[in-house]
C-alpha cells in the first residue's frame, strides 16, 4: 500500500499549559484512499493492522467527505474550515489546462497558497495549549507567510509547496532541487515511505 506519510498531519498533544484531561489528537488525511483500502473499511486485500488498531481506540468518520475533487483544494479547506471555493484554492497549478481553443469552461482565478492570513485549525489548537506538528504533503505553499510553521505548526517534516517529494531516496532531491523541509540530513539511500 502507498504510505500514508505524504498525507499525515499530528497534533503532539498537550502543551505545558494544558489540562491533563485533553486528548492527544492524530488526524490522518490521506490522497488517493479509496473506501476499502484499510482493513477497519473492509479491505480484504491491503493488510493495515497498525492504522486498524488505532481508528478502533479512536474516532472514525465514515461518512464524511473531501471538501473538493483533488488534493490542495481539500488540505485548504481541511486548515481553514471554510468550503474549497471560498479559500480561493481551487485546483492544483492553474485552472487553465489544456489547449484554450477546446475549453468550454473560462478558467477561474486560482491561488496555490492557502492565504496567511486564514486562522487554521492548527493555530486554534495551538490557543488551547496544544503542541502541534505537521508531517508529509502541505502543498499550500511555504513562504513565510503561506509554510506550515506561519499557519500553526511548530513542528514539520516534509511539508512544502510540492504535491510530492522530487525523489522517495535520500537525498530527496532531483535535478538540483532542493529536499523537503526536515529532510535535509537524511541518511543517503533511505526509504522515504519505509516503516520507522
Amino acid at each position: 500500500m502507498i504510505s500514508l506519510l505524504p498525507a499525515l498531519l499530528l497534533a503532539l498533544g498537550p502543551g505545558p499549559q494544558a489540562g491533563a484531561e485533553r486528548p492527544n489528537i492524530v488526524f490522518i488525511l490521506a490522497d488517493d484512499l479509496g473506501w476499502t483500502d484499510l482493513g477497519c473499511q473492509g479491505s480484504r486485500y491491503y493488510e493495515t493492522p497498525h492504522l486498524d488498531r488505532l481508528a478502533s481506540v479512536g474516532m472514525r468518520f465514515p461518512n464524511a467527505y473531501a471538501a473538493a475533487p483533488n488534493c490542495a483544494p481539500t488540505r485548504a479547506a481541511l486548515m481553514s474550515g471554510q468550503w474549497a471555493p471560498r479559500t480561493g484554492v481551487y485546483t492544483v497549478g492553474s485552472s487553465a489546462r489544456g489547449r484554450e481553443e477546446y475549453r468550454r469552461l473560462v478558467p477561474a482565478p486560482n491561488r496555490t497558497e492557502l492565504d496567511g492570513e486564514v486562522q487554521t485549525f492548527a493555530e486554534d489548537l495551538q490557543a488551547a495549549g496544544y503542541r502541534t506538528a505537521h508531517l508529509g504533503k502541505w502543498h499550500l505553499g511555504d513562504g513565510p507567510d503561506t509554510g506550515p510553521e506561519a499557519q500553526g505548526f511548530d513542528f514539520n517534516l516534509g511539508g512544502d509547496h510540492r504535491g510530492h517529494p522530487p525523489s522517495y531516496h535520500a537525498p530527496y532531491a532531483k535535478g538540483g532541487g532542493a529536499p523537503p523541509h526536515g529532510l535535509e540530513r537524511a541518511p543517503a539511500g533511505e526509504y522515504l515511505t519505509a516503516p520507522w
